[in-house]
């Protein structure tokens, strides 16, 4: 890991995998720093030659932390954060996989700054603007959660306990891994500046950086479990519906989560085939603005292939 000093701010990002593979750049969720993109899951697609990028987004791990309700950004800065990384690391564009909020910053950038983007995977996220309203709402066991939270943030056990207890509700059919999500949170918790302003400073600037999806070109794999208890599955359908000739990948059983390891043996192939496929498209000769011709995709509930050097164990 290795900070990247800004105009003001700081943010610690981690590489893994050779600098000569295609970049894909990994975009946590709301109130989730680097760590929810376990090591493992890294270096399972690096091990298929990506060259893999995870970075702690402002208020979470070890970049630079506001107060606790008064963040120091707007969601456009949160949103811009992974040009910023890119450009330090000399990195003109990236294939973007983002989960949750982190799919919504992937789709404004496919709309705000395409010419930086080869591809967008968007795992259990939903349209960041358009117009879709009539979308089915969170499940009782997420609306009406009131997990409380540590009387004293300071308290690393209590903090740890919160942290699992809190991602608890957002279980899918396969249930919840207690051990895993512990284990993650315990990492976090050890390496964050202010675990209070990770839980609560995003949701008050992610509004901020809306779009709309039906303006991606980039090409895009839309990852959706059927059993998504914060954005059901409708939510998944409809970003496949809105981006031109996007490919939607319904997993069985995973939650509103980082693809855990059961079905790694799904998501990873399909993922690093994606990166490959749009890794090979060359920009519109006559495109100035750097958008991307669209490639052929499979039908949207075909198993994907396995590309040949899967390093993935299932």
């Amino acid at each position: 890991m290795k900070p990247i000093e800004l105009d003001h701010v700081t943010l610690v990002v981690d590489e893994v995998g050779g600098q000569s593979g295609p970049p894909v750049l990994l975009i946590a969720g709301a109130t989730q720093s680097m760590d929810w993109w376990p090591p493992d899951f890294c270096e399972t697609l690096a091990a298929d030659g990506l060259h893999v990028i995870r970075y702690d987004q402002r208020d979470t791990g070890e970049s630079t932390a506001s107060p606790p309700g008064h963040p120091s950004y707007t969601g456009v800065d949160l949103a811009t954060d992974p040009l910023r990384i890119m450009d330090r690391l000399g990195i003109s564009a990236a294939h973007l996989v983002g989960v949750s909020m982190g799919g919504g910053i992937a789709q404004y950038l496919g709309v705000h700054a395409a010419d930086r983007v080869l591809s967008l995977t968007l795992i259990e996220s939903s349209p960041a603007g358009g117009g879709t309203d009539d979308l089915p709402p969170p499940e009782p066991v997420v609306a009406e959660d009131t997990t409380p939270e540590p009387e004293d943030w300071s308290d690393t056990s209590a903090v740890i306990d919160y942290r699992v207890e809190a991602e608890r509700p957002y279980a899918g059919s396969l249930g919840f891994d207690d051990a895993r999500f512990r284990a993650i949170a315990t990492r976090e918790a050890g390496r964050s500046r202010d675990m209070a302003a990770s839980m609560v400073n995003h949701f008050l600037t992610a509004a901020d950086a809306g779009a709309d999806p039906s303006l991606i070109t980039a090409p895009t794999l839309i990852v959706h479990s059927d059993s998504d208890p914060l954005f059901p599955l409708a939510h998944g359908e409809a970003l496949a519906r809105i981006i031109p000739n996007a490919t939607l990948l319904r997993v069985h059983g995973m939650g509103h989560e980082v693809p855990p390891p059961r079905v790694w043996n799904v998501v990873v192939p399909a993922l690093v085939e994606h990166v490959r496929a749009a890794s090979a498209i060359v920009p519109d000769s006559g495109d100035v603005s750097g958008r991307f011709r669209q490639w052929p995709r499979e039908d949207a509930d075909s198993p994907p292939r396995a590309p040949g050097t899967s390093g993935c164990s299932g």
